[in-house]
């Protein structure tokens, strides 16, 4: 997302959400290693996490892979095994649980069913700890009954199936991830990486997932959903994008902003842009406009000395009612409570 570059402090040693997090030790987050995982997604975690750090480099989060076996080799999808050194008791040290996606989830997949060594593994997780699936690792926690009458995603191509065979999941297949609280989805593949961020900046706040990003070479927001990704026939070339018009809007966040007029910065009718929005971003217009506000007054709670009011302003929302509302629907918190919690105000 094309948004200011951050400059605000980074908060000294605050202290992430999750059961059993203290101030003395790093928040523990256990990665379970299934048979058939991914590499890809089993590495996100530890390269995400431990990444995240406090100016004084102390470590914000501790990194542990384990299996539903006693340490040992593990299969993956790959021409290659890793050798896991802990077993499933790890589980109950976890704050956070993630579950990498997996090829061979036999009857979780095929039945929606749990193994029994894998629900004697989950079993041990402690109430209250933090779950977090990585693609299809959403059937472990769907099967497991993590996800009844929650809403979820996973890898768009496997959404239909998925809301099939749990039918008490409220799946929504258009997002990169879904933040419940004390459970989380992300979509295929690399919205691990979007979630992990998340999870770093909803712990810890912008600056310091924005460093993460930066240190891994990958954009701290991706804009739009899954839908960008779906197969869609290649546009003929030349056919104007809505990338200008994004851009245009996003220098002009603090005023009020027209559909029409982003459709005039790329020559286009309403309607058209519309829908070739919805192509690109995978979001109305409107939605895309929120989102990137949101965003901004989230930047300037954190990192400015401004008022609510000014920030309301600044980030175009009008009014601290409106700007209110906005982050009560879309983060579940009032402005002061974010900057609150997000701000370092010793800094």
């Amino acid at each position: 997302m094309a948004l200011p570059e951050e400059t605000a402090d980074f908060p000294e040693d605050r202290t992430p959400a999750g059961p059993a997090s203290g101030a003395d030790r790093p928040h523990r987050v256990v990665v379970l290693a299934l048979d058939g995982v991914i590499p890809f997604e089993l590495g996100i975690p530890q390269r995400i996490f431990t990444s995240a750090r406090t100016p004084r480099t102390r470590h914000l989060y501790e990194v542990v892979t384990c299996s539903i076996r006693p340490p040992g080799p593990v299969r993956t999808d790959a021409d290659f095994a890793i050798l896991v050194e802990h077993g499933p008791e790890a589980l109950a040290t976890a704050d956070t649980v993630v579950v990498p996606a997996s090829y061979e989830l036999g009857p979780v997949y095929e039945e929606g069913l749990l193994t029994d060594d894998l629900r004697a593994a989950l079993a041990l997780i402690r109430p209250g700890t933090r779950l977090v699936s990585i693609c299809t690792g959403g059937y472990v926690l769907a099967a497991a009954g993590f996800l009844d009458g929650r809403p979820a995603t996973t890898h768009w191509s496997s959404s239909d199936h998925f809301q099939r065979l749990f039918p008490r999941v409220e799946v929504d297949a258009d997002v990169l991830f879904i933040d419940d609280g004390d459970v989380l989805t992300s979509a295929g593949v690399a919205a691990g990486l979007d979630l992990c961020l998340h999870v770093v900046r909803r712990d810890h706040g912008t600056a310091v997932a924005n460093e993460v990003a930066r240190r891994t070479v990958v954009p701290p927001h991706r804009d739009g959903g899954q839908a960008q990704y779906i197969h869609r026939p290649v546009p003929e070339p030349q056919v104007a994008t809505t990338r200008s018009a994004r851009a245009w809007a996003l220098g002009r966040l603090d005023r009020p902003l027209q559909l029409r007029d982003m459709a005039e910065q790329e020559s286009m009718s309403v309607r058209t842009f519309t829908r070739r929005f919805r192509e690109e971003v995978g979001i109305s217009p409107g939605q895309w406009l929120t989102q990137q506000r949101v965003e901004r007054a989230r930047h300037l709670l954190e990192s400015s000395d401004l008022s609510v009011d000014q920030v309301a302003r600044d980030a175009g929302f009008g009014t601290a009612q409106s700007m209110r509302q906005h982050l009560q629907a879309a983060l579940g918190v009032t402005p002061t409570g974010y900057r609150r919690t997000f701000r370092d105000v010793s800094a």
